[in-house]
């Protein structure tokens, strides 16, 4: 068999039946947890808690708890939703367009990058919903409907474009998700013995039975909404950069960003499948579906977006002389030799220089490598954001109006918090919900259906 459908040998190697594959990935959800999810859980958890300590002494005490100031009004509210809508990209990448393009190896990493999007998005709105200091009139102030005082949002402002864009985005990846859902739960459904899991697996899976009209349905709607996921992968994160694109301030106004902000988007998010499939791997015992091979290929696909990362950082540099603009210019060195200077080279390690080992076959190959790579990729491309925001922010065009940014230990609080907040929702969906997609692996066995 070819190499490239390696799930199919590794699962034929291990002589792995559809039994035993129902076994093994509905085992999480009918044995009580094992010691490994209540450690990764009991640290969620823990990261949850600083979260809502930040979130109640922000709500409670009001945005002056925060380091934000004049010129830095954005800090790291919105640093942190551009890493999360970031996070998000690659659920979608790996699901719709790998799907459209009928690549096998993604059935059984598929369904936890959907979740993975599911709970980053989640994650990225609670950061400009409370940085608007009052959230709950953030409805009354976003939604454009008809009011007593004839008050209509802005549909000029990007901001108003990331609420329609991300949302749009989030509804569909949940449909998305959820539809392809459907027939593991019912095989779930089936198994359940307690009479409350079955009925509420019985709900849930919408009175699947697998007969060929259940599959003909179910494949027409999966197809349609993978056709509709897949322009959301360019579109949101492009959305999400005219933020700044369309702004006047030195360093934002260029048209670099849309590509450089997807690109780094693709590149973040598969950082992060890669870090919540080597932990699923090694607490559920999964090495027989999220295979080396899978890991691999994933490991290119970080090594090559790098690349593409790498290439914009230094194009910025090449723009902003080229352009002529002294501010331009200045802004840039700025990033690189000024005050945040240690932010720019934290970016540009992690980003560029890490990610080459990935040329070296056995450092793909190594749990331990990419693990940490997948790690350091993060680290950076969240001091990537941070540089964008503040840099730019923090030095303008006038040096009276200039100002430092510090972050309190309520936006560190906030930051790492939001971490626990990520966890803690994908690790209840893989104690809840089946991890791997049954179906799908089952249909890429030789000679084998799911119908």
């Amino acid at each position: 068999m070819a190499h490239s459908e390696a799930p199919v040998d590794i699962l034929v190697r291990d002589g792995k039946t559809m039994a035993d594959i129902n076994d093994d990935v509905c085992r999480p959800l009918e044995n009580f947890p094992t010691k490994k999810w209540w450690v990764c859980f009991g640290a969620a958890l823990f990261a949850l808690t600083i979260w809502l300590w930040s979130v109640g002494n922000f709500v409670v005490r009001g945005q002056g708890v925060l380091g934000l100031n004049q010129p830095s009004g954005w800090g790291t509210d919105i640093t942190n939703f551009v890493f999360w809508v970031g996070i998000g990209h690659a659920g979608t990448l790996i699901s719709a367009i790998l799907f459209l393009f009928r690549q096998k190896w993604r059935t059984a990493i598929n369904r936890s990058a959907e979740a993975m999007t599911i709970f980053a998005v989640i994650t990225a709105l609670t950061f400009p919903l409370l940085h608007t200091g009052r959230p709950w009139y953030a409805a009354i102030w976003l939604l454009p409907y008809p009011n007593q005082r004839e008050l209509w949002v802005n549909f000029r402002s990007p901001l108003l474009w990331d609420v329609f864009a991300v949302s749009t985005y989030f509804t569909i990846s949940a449909v998305f998700w959820y539809v392809g859902l459907i027939p593991d739960l019912a095989t779930v459904r089936d198994r359940a013995k307690n009479k409350v899991r079955k009925l509420i697996y019985t709900i849930l899976s919408m009175g699947w039975r697998g007969s060929n009209k259940n599959w003909n349905h179910y494949e027409m709607a999966y197809m349609i909404l993978a056709g509709l996921s897949t322009p959301l992968v360019l579109s949101v994160h492009t959305i999400v950069s005219f933020d700044f694109a369309v702004g006047q301030l030195p360093g934002w106004h260029t048209t670099i960003f849309p590509p450089y902000f997807v690109a780094g988007a693709i590149f973040s998010g598969f950082a992060m499948v890669v870090t919540l499939l080597v932990i699923m791997r090694e607490v559920f015992e999964l090495k027989s579906y999220i295979t080396m091979d899978h890991l691999e290929k994933m490991n290119k696909v970080i090594m090559a977006t790098g690349m593409i990362v790498g290439y914009a950082y230094i194009c910025e540099f090449f723009i902003a002389w080229y352009s002529g603009s002294p501010f331009e210019g200045y802004v840039f060195m700025n990033r690189a030799f000024g005050p945040y200077w240690w932010a720019y080279w934290i970016m540009f390690s992690c980003n560029v220089f890490i990610p080459q080992i990935f040329w070296i076959r056995k450092a793909r190959r190594n749990i331990a490598v990419m693990f940490a790579v997948s790690l350091y990729v993060n680290i950076g491309m969240w001091f990537e954001r941070y540089v964008i925001v503040t840099t730019s922010l923090h030095r303008d065009f006038l040096p009276s109006s200039w100002g430092m940014y510090f972050p309190t230990w309520y936006d560190w609080g906030w930051t790492f918090g939001s971490f626990g907040l990520f966890f803690a929702l994908f690790l209840l969906f893989v104690r809840f919900l089946p991890v791997i997609a049954m179906a799908e692996v089952k249909s890429v066995m030789p000679g084998s259906s799911p119908h």
